[in-house]
Order: structure tokens, then C-alpha cells, then sequence
């Protein structure tokens, strides 16, 4: 028989748990991550999870949503119970992985599994590599030249002297393309492309796609896999100074503790993986910031007071990716029966890691819906992940947001929302929290 392992479940965090109203009531039990319109509007749907059943099963998904911080933050630091390699295998194409697989074999050059998306003791070898391409030190180095990028894509908009653009697509998008990009030694020029490319990639995981539209997703990355494949095997033979040379000749350390190469199908996955979390997400935080500029009085006002300021800066990109964070929620499974903060869940079940509720929990950030700088637990939100698997490009991506934030105020003003707020619409997935479009005007400074 197997051992239930228990996981927060004191009895002071059990009852913590409060009756809810007969509304809130409602929207549990017919409420679903699924539901386009609690993904675009999610903090009351997280509210009522966290105190009337945080660790909740959600029958449209066939996931355990896990929406308190103290859980989440226990459950990532536990990755034997709590699978991320099969929890991600597990979300990928949903209930069409074997097709999905079949489809980039015959016509993507290969199935290539996430290497990063893995279990220790390989992960802890995977990421050791990857780490060294995202130092702090090294993020450090790129800020001037990533600051050449940001500030020429903003410029050019601001150029074209209509006051009006699209602060997702024209801005977002394409600064966190040409960023990536460059680093990793590709063709500049391809925003349109490697956009379409992300959005399949991040609809494998967003358990949102019908059969239809996840043989055009698989389309889009094999078409995306055949040009990766294509500039690896040119960087095989004739390297150059970019990331994706220092990935193609990669060497990890053995469990023997000795060198060797990653295999062709391990440097595949991990280029694939940086060229799409090193832009996606990143992008989608850029967006939600021209959102909350545009949105909410003060804001504007309040980033252009620390613009200049680099501590102060970064403690507004930090509140920033706590109040909105750019990653809605993320997969694990269980590897055996485990009790969740009195919740039972059964070996191999699939849960949801809820990071937007997780930065919204009250217990652990007073008043959550409030921005504020002066914080003294801003470093605890789980925007980033956290435990073995907390992002490894971190680093940059805060370094890329900091940099947008300034530039956007150095160079823009009276921003404001083109469209009704009512009318913004949000990518179908329950991966991340993206604004497919934020049609604005300003003013040139």
C-alpha cells in the first residue's frame, strides 16, 4: 500500500479556511481556470480558492489548483514528490500528445522533450549549463546594448508621429524578440515569425487547444524546429561568439563526474526553449506594464518619479511582476499520494501551480491589489518560480523590464487606452496571462 506524504497541512493553516457567501460559492463550484473570462479577470476566482479551497480540483481541467503561497513555495521545493518532467509531459497537447509527437517527428525533424523541464538528478546537470549563460554578471554586461534595442524600438514608434500604436505588438513583441535574438546569434528581422512560434509553443502547455488548432500550433513548430536545426548545424561546423554556439558544443558534467557533449536532440530542446521563454513571458510582462500605465491613475506618475532612481526602479519592476505576473500557472504531478494543507492527492495527479493567486495572497502581501514600493517581502512573490526550477533567465528578464519601464517614461507621456478596457482580450491559456493586443495613444516627450 502505498505512504501518504503529508505537506502543510497543520492544523493552523487548515483553519485558515473560512465559510464562503453564497456567491462566492457559486463561482467555485461552476468556476473554472478554463473559463476565458475568469483568465482575463482571475483575482476573485483565485480569492475565493484560497480561503475556501486552496488546494482545488478543477473538473474541466482534470488539475489540483494549488493558489496559497506557503503551499506552492512547499511544493517547488520538493521536486521528487512533485514531478515537473512529467507534469509538463503531461500538460503538453493534452489528450493529443502521442499525435502531437507523431506530427514533429515526420515533419519537425524530430520530437525533441524539454531538457530544462526535467527532474533531478538530470535536471540539476541540465541547469548547471544553462546557468552559465545567465549570470548576473553577465546580464550585467548586456545592459547597455539591450538598452541600444529597447530604446530604438521605442524611439522608431515614437517617430512615426501619429501618437498611437500597439503597445503589445509594437513595442512588447518586438524589444524581447531582438533582445533574444541577438544573443543567441540569429536572424534579426524574424519578430513576426518568432511570435507566431511562441504563441504555438506556450498553446502546448495552455490546455486550451481543440485538435485543429493544435495541428496548426504543431505546424508552426516544426517550421520553427527545421530553422533551429538548420542554424545548429552551421554553428556545428563553424562557430561563432553567440549563445547558440555555446549551446551546440555544450559539455555537462556526467554522474561519473566526468565531460560529455549533450546530444543534438538535449542542444535542440534548450535553444528552442531559450529563443521562446527568452522573449514570451518577458513580453507578456512588458505588455501587462503598458496595461497598468494606461489603466490605473497614478502609475505613470509614480515610474516616472523612479525612473532614475536604480534601486527604487527595481523595486517597481518587482511589484510589478508580483501584482501582475507574466506566468499564470505551471505543472507538476504527483509521483504518490500526498496531503496538500489537508487536501489528499492521489499519485500521478496533475496540479497547477497558481502563481497569480500565490502574488495575490493576503496573508503574505497585505492588502495585494495595492501597489507598493515600500514592501518589505517584495523578493517573496513566485513570478519567477522558485525552488530547483526558478527561472534561470531571471536576471535578464528583470533587466529587460527595468529597461523598457524607463525608456517607456523617458520617451512617452499621457498614455492612455485606445480601446475600452472591456474590449482587451487575452490569450486562451492557462500558462500565462498575455494581452493578445493594447491599442494606446501618447504623447512624445
Amino acid at each position: 500500500m502505498a505512504t501518504s506524504t503529508q505537506i502543510g497541512a497543520s492544523e493552523d493553516r487548515i483553519s485558515e479556511r473560512r465559510e464562503l457567501t453564497a456567491e462566492e460559492q457559486a463561482l467555485l463550484g461552476s468556476g473554472s481556470l478554463a473559463d476565458t473570462t475568469i483568465q482575463a479577470q482571475p483575482n476573485p476566482f483565485y480569492r475565493v480558492m484560497r480561503h475556501g479551497d486552496p488546494i482545488h480540483y478543477d473538473e474541466r481541467l482534470g488539475s489540483w489548483l494549488v493558489t496559497r503561497h506557503e503551499d506552492i513555495a512547499q511544493i517547488q521545493s520538493d521536486p521528487v514528490t512533485f514531478s515537473v518532467k512529467h507534469g509538463y509531459s503531461e500538460q503538453q497537447a493534452r489528450g493529443m500528445r502521442e499525435e502531437f509527437q507523431a506530427y514533429l517527428e515526420e515533419h519537425g525533424g524530430g520530437y525533441f522533450p524539454d531538457a530544462i523541464m526535467s527532474d533531478p538528478p538530470y535536471h540539476t546537470r541540465i541547469r548547471k549549463l544553462m546557468e552559465q549563460a545567465f549570470t548576473a554578471h553577465r546580464v550585467k554586461e548586456l545592459e547597455p546594448r539591450i538598452t541600444e534595442v529597447v530604446r530604438g524600438v521605442i524611439a522608431d514608434v515614437v517617430a512615426r508621429g501619429d501618437g498611437r500604436c500597439d503597445g503589445v505588438k509594437d513595442i512588447a513583441i518586438p524589444l524581447t524578440i531582438r533582445v533574444i535574438v541577438e544573443q543567441l546569434g540569429l536572424d534579426q528581422g524574424m519578430e513576426e515569425q518568432i511570435s507566431r512560434w511562441s504563441v504555438a509553443v506556450t498553446a502546448q502547455i495552455g490546455a486550451m487547444q481543440s485538435r485543429e488548432t493544435m495541428l496548426a500550433n504543431a505546424a508552426q513548430i516544426a517550421e520553427l524546429q527545421q530553422y533551429l536545426i538548420a542554424k545548429m548545424r552551421q554553428r556545428e561546423a563553424n562557430p561563432s561568439e553567440d549563445m547558440l554556439s555555446d549551446l551546440v558544443h555544450a559539455e555537462v558534467t556526467n554522474e561519473d563526474g566526468g565531460k560529455e557533449k549533450l546530444t543534438f536532440a538535449e542542444a535542440v530542446s534548450l535553444v528552442r526553449a531559450t529563443l521562446i521563454a527568452g522573449n514570451d513571458t518577458t513580453a507578456t510582462a512588458i505588455g501587462n506594464l503598458f496595461y497598468v500605465l494606461t489603466t490605473r491613475p497614478g502609475m505613470a506618475e509614480l515610474l516616472e518619479s523612479v525612473a532614475d532612481d536604480d534601486r527604487q526602479l527595481g523595486r517597481f519592476v518587482e511589484e510589478h511582476l508580483r501584482a501582475e505576473p507574466p506566468v499564470r500557472a505551471l505543472s507538476r504531478m504527483t509521483t504518490r499520494e500526498v496531503t496538500v494543507n489537508g487536501t489528499t492527492i492521489p499519485a500521478h495527479a496533475h496540479m497547477l501551480l497558481v502563481y497569480g493567486s500565490g502574488n495575490d495572497d493576503e496573508t503574505v502581501f497585505p492588502e495585494p491589489r495595492k501597489f507598493d514600493l515600500t514592501r518589505p517581502n517584495l523578493g517573496r512573490h513566485v513570478a519567477f518560480g522558485g525552488g530547483p526550477h526558478r527561472c534561470i533567465g531571471l536576471a535578464l528578464a528583470r533587466m529587460e523590464v527595468k529597461v523598457a519601464a524607463r525608456e517607456i517614461v523617458r520617451q512617452m507621456k499621457n498614455l492612455r487606452l485606445a480601446i475600452p478596457e472591456s474590449a482587451i482580450r487575452y490569450t486562451p491559456t492557462v500558462a500565462t496571462r498575455t494581452i493578445e493586443s493594447l491599442p494606446i495613444t501618447f504623447e512624445a516627450r
